[in-house]
C-alpha cells in the first residue's frame, strides 16, 4: 500500500488529468443513480471505490476526499489526521514525526500539488485550506458526490478584515499595532495545585515583556491546565497567551475553554495543532487531533467576529481575542512552509510565534519569500529565541523535541566553551541583536523552560527593550 501510495503521488499530474477526464463523464450516470435511488447506488459503488482508492493511495473513506486538491496524497495518512499540514515536528529527513519510518504525508501532498501545478504560485491554489473532518461521514462514497454534481468539501474561506468586530485592543495587540519590537515570553505550567508557584516564576517579566506564553501539554506532558494558569496570570495583572493544542480535545471542549477563558480574562490565545504524545509522559494516551491549527483558526475567528460556534449556533455574547499561530521555518519542507503560513494567516492569524531559532540565515530565507508574499504586513511575525545550558542539553532537545534545528557550529561553540551556559546566553543574545534587523520581523519569543532567571537576563542584556522603534513594512 505505502509503494503503491507513493508512486501515485509521482503520478499526480496524470491522475489528476483522468480524473478532469472522467468528471465530465460520470456525470452521465446521475440519471441512472436517481432511477435505482441515491442509498441503492452508493451500496453498489462503495466497495469499488474503496478497493480503488485504498491500493492506490491507501485512502481511509473519509467521505470527504480531497485527493485531487493534495496532490494525490490523502491527508488521513498523517499520523495526526491534519486536514491542513505539514506539522511543525517534522524529521530532518522528511519523515513523520510520529512515524519515522515513512514520508511525511503532507510533503508528499505538496509534491504531488507542485507536478499537478507545475509551479509554486499554482500550488499555492492547489492546496486550499481543509476544513475540519466531518465523522459523520466516515465511510460514504465520494463518487456518488461527484456524479450527483454536489461537492466532497467546502474549502476554509479567506479570512475578511471586514469582519472584525470593534474592540478594546490589549496589551500585547497594542504592542503589535503600534509597530514597536515586540517581546513575549514563555512559561511553563507548574506541576502543582499552588497556584503561588506559577506567579512567582511569571511575576519577574512583568513591565519587561509585553505578553507570557502559557503553554499546554508542550511534549504531550501533563501539567496544570493551559486555561487556568492563563486565568491565574491574568487575575493577578498579566497579560497571557492562551496557548490551545488540539492534540487533546474535541471541538466541542475547545470552543468551550476558549469562552471559559476569555470569561476570565484571557484575550490572547495562539492555536496549535501540538505535539504527538509518544515523546511525552503518558505514551500511552489516546490523541484527539479532532482539528488541526488552520481549522481551530478559523473556528476561534468565527466565535470572536460572527459571534458563533463550529456549528452556526450562536453566542450570546461574542469572546474578544487576539488570535495567533505559530510557524517553524527550520524543519522541511524548508521552502515551502511559507504556504502553510499562508493558509494559517488566511484563516485569520493576527500574530505568528515560530519555533526556537537557532540558524539566522535559514530564517534569513524564510522571511525573503514572507516579504515577497506581503505575510509581515497582514500577520505580525514574532521570531523564537532561547537557551540551554549545555552543549548535551541542546543535543537532547535536538534528538527529543519535534521540530527544533540546531546548527552543528553552534553546538560545538558551545560545547568547546569553559563556561557553557554563559556562552549559550551569550549566542542566544547575539541571534536576538541579529534577527531584530531582519526586514518583517515584529519581535521575540524567548522560551527556556523553568530558566526564568537566564531568559529574564537575555531580555535585559540583549537591549531589545531599547531598539529604534521599527516602521510598518520594515521590522513590523
Amino acid at each position: 500500500m505505502y509503494s503503491a501510495r507513493l508512486w501515485s503521488v509521482r503520478h499526480a499530474r496524470a491522475f489528476q488529468r483522468i480524473y478532469s477526464f472522467l468528471e465530465g463523464y460520470i456525470q452521465w450516470l446521475r440519471p441512472l443513480v436517481h432511477a435505482i435511488g441515491p442509498r441503492q447506488a452508493e451500496t453498489a459503488i462503495r466497495p469499488i471505490e474503496r478497493v480503488t482508492k485504498q491500493f492506490l493511495f491507501d485512502c481511509r473513506m473519509c467521505g470527504q476526499c480531497v485527493l485531487s486538491s493534495t496532490g494525490m496524497a490523502c491527508p488521513m495518512n498523517c499520523a495526526k489526521q491534519m486536514r491542513n499540514g505539514p506539522c511543525g515536528g517534522v524529521r530532518p529527513d522528511g519523515t513523520c514525526e510520529v512515524n519515522p519510518g515513512v514520508r511525511c504525508a503532507w510533503i508528499e501532498a505538496i509534491n504531488g500539488g507542485k507536478r499537478i501545478a507545475s509551479n509554486t504560485k499554482g500550488l499555492a491554489s492547489a492546496l486550499p485550506a481543509l476544513p475540519p473532518l466531518d465523522h459523520a461521514r466516515t465511510g460514504e462514497s465520494s463518487w456518488i458526490k461527484v456524479i450527483n454534481g454536489s461537492s466532497t468539501y467546502d474549502p476554509i474561506p479567506r479570512f475578511s478584515e471586514t469582519e472584525v468586530v470593534a474592540h478594546l485592543p490589549g496589551r500585547l495587540e497594542s504592542a503589535c499595532q503600534s509597530g514597536r519590537f515586540v517581546v513575549t515570553v514563555e512559561v511553563a505550567p507548574p506541576d502543582s495545585a499552588d497556584p503561588d508557584a506559577l506567579i512567582a516564576r511569571a511575576i519577574r517579566f512583568k513591565g519587561l515583556v509585553d505578553a507570557i506564553n502559557i503553554t499546554d501539554g508542550a511534549g504531550g506532558n501533563c501539567h496544570m491546565s493551559s486555561v487556568a494558569a492563563s486565568a491565574i496570570l491574568a487575575a493577578n495583572g498579566l497579560t497571557p497567551v492562551y496557548q490551545v493544542a488540539c492534540r487533546d480535545r474535541n471541538r466541542i471542549a475547545i470552543q468551550g475553554d476558549i469562552l471559559g477563558a476569555a470569561a476570565l480574562g484571557v484575550q490572547n490565545i495562539l492555536c496549535l495543532t501540538g505535539d504527538d504524545v509518544s515523546q511525552g509522559d503518558h505514551p500511552q494516551a489516546k490523541p484527539v487531533f479532532d482539528l488541526d491549527a488552520v481549522s481551530l483558526l478559523h473556528i476561534a475567528r468565527g466565535m470572536c467576529d460572527r459571534g458563533q460556534y463550529a456549528s452556526g449556533r450562536k453566542l450570546d455574547r461574542a469572546p474578544s481575542l487576539f488570535i495567533g499561530a505559530t510557524a517553524n521555518p527550520f524543519v522541511p519542507p524548508y521552502k515551502d512552509r511559507v504556504l502553510n503560513l499562508e493558509r494559517k494567516i488566511d484563516a485569520g492569524a493576527q500574530f505568528i510565534q515560530t519555533q526556537f531559532c537557532f540558524d539566522v540565515p535559514m530564517l534569513e530565507d524564510f522571511m525573503r519569500e514572507v516579504r515577497a508574499r506581503g505575510l509581515h504586513c497582514r500577520s505580525r511575525i514574532i521570531v523564537g529565541v532561547g537557551t540551554l545550558s549545555s552543549a548535551k542539553g541542546l543535543r537532547w532537545m535536538v534528538q527529543h523535541v519535534p521540530g527544533i534545528h540546531v546548527p552543528e557550529s553552534l553546538l560545538k561553540r558551545i560545547g568547546d566553551a569553559a563556561d557553557q551556559k554563559a556562552e549559550a546566553k551569550r549566542a542566544c543574545i547575539e541571534i536576538i541583536q541579529a534577527i531584530a534587523s531582519i526586514e518583517g520581523v515584529a519581535g521575540v519569543h524567548v522560551m527556556g523552560h523553568k530558566n526564568e532567571d537566564v531568559l529574564e537576563q537575555i531580555i535585559i542584556e540583549s537591549g531589545i527593550r531599547t531598539l529604534a522603534t521599527p516602521t510598518i513594512g520594515a521590522a513590523s
